[in-house]
């Protein structure tokens, strides 16, 4: 089969090769899919720098989410021959000929969802479902702030927290970004860069602040967020897009009698596979009701991965990019 490889570590640019690159071997417990359509997102990033949390060893595949047919099960497996399923691979390996799907983390796909929203579903919702509702507690009636509101992840919060009946303060770096967060459904938004995010935070909620902070940026933007959460409010660390790595006073979360917790939704797989998959169909509900709808801002074919991951470099995109054959 033909893959997007990198025999070292280091800048896409630099390392990605479009090289042949022997077939995986389907084990108990895994099916092969023949890819059609994969979804780029930030980890994709650092998998080829070396730079993220799990590293596959090298010469290595990045593409951490695809969909595509089942052309092989091993012993064990849920899935049929024929039928598409979507997969998710915490070290990389999607961006290829075929790619391999374990029972674990991988899940069938219903006739009513595309190959492109397949894609970019699993992810980006499955980490904002668990974000909000299992880590976040988000309550109906509360108060959400969406930080990065317009990326993958923040455009899947705010419609989850919408569904999950909250008042959501979307904030993004530009007015095209804050006009699709508005389409989204976000009752207020903040433009970061020209406005004081606290201050507008406080000014929505009559002084109040945020019950629920959704934080996939990091940097700067968590210090300044940390200063606006509510009475018992939580603030739920997705990642940090910004580079930096922020931390709080001890003593702020006493005050507030807050919390500050973290979700890295890939172990949920391995470490309660049921709850993911249990969130997986509660998703696929939703999509077929129209509650949410992942936001596609191009797609490339495989041949374009480069000016792809450009563009999710640039940080000038919307939503998720996903890459087709």
């Amino acid at each position: 089969m033909h893959a997007w490889q990198f025999d070292e570590y280091g800048h896409y640019d630099n390392v990605l090769k479009w090289v042949e690159r022997p077939t995986p071997k389907v084990g108990d417990g895994e099916a092969l899919i023949e890819t059609v359509a994969v979804s780029l997102n930030f980890p994709d990033l650092l998998i080829t720098q070396g730079m993220y949390q799990n590293k596959a060893p090298l010469p290595a595949v990045p593409g951490v989410e695809a969909v595509g047919k089942v052309v092989e099960v091993g012993r064990g497996s849920k899935f049929k021959l024929g039928e598409r399923a979507v997969g998710f691979m915490h070290s990389g390996g999607t961006l290829a000929d075929y790619f391999i799907a374990a029972n674990d983390s991988a899940w069938p796909v219903p006739a009513h969802v595309s190959d492109v929203q397949a894609a970019g579903l699993s992810v980006t919702y499955g980490t904002s479902y668990f974000g909000l509702k299992h880590r976040g507690q988000l309550a109906p009636g509360e108060v959400l702030l969406v930080l990065g509101a317009a990326g993958g992840v923040g455009s899947a919060a705010i419609q989850l927290g919408k569904v999950f009946g909250a008042t959501v303060i979307a904030a993004a770096g530009s007015a095209e970004k804050l006009d699709i967060c508005r389409k989204l459904g976000a009752d207020h938004v903040i433009n970061y860069k020209d406005e004081d995010v606290v201050e507008k935070v406080k000014e929505f909620t009559d002084g109040r602040g945020a019950d629920v902070i959704y934080d996939p940026i990091g940097g700067d933007l968590f210090d300044q967020v940390k200063r606006c959460v509510n009475w018992e409010g939580r603030i739920v660390i997705i990642g940090f897009a910004s580079g930096r790595i922020p931390s709080i006073e001890c003593n702020r979360l006493l005050l507030k009698n807050m919390s500050v917790v973290g979700l890295a939704w890939g172990q949920y797989l391995s470490r309660n596979p049921a709850k993911g998959e249990a969130c997986q169909m509660a998703l696929y509900d939703l999509l077929a009701d129209g509650k949410i709808d992942p936001l596609i801002y191009r797609v490339f074919g495989f041949a374009d991965l480069p000016a792809a991951m450009a563009l999710m470099e640039s940080r000038e995109l919307y939503g998720k990019v996903v890459i087709t054959r």
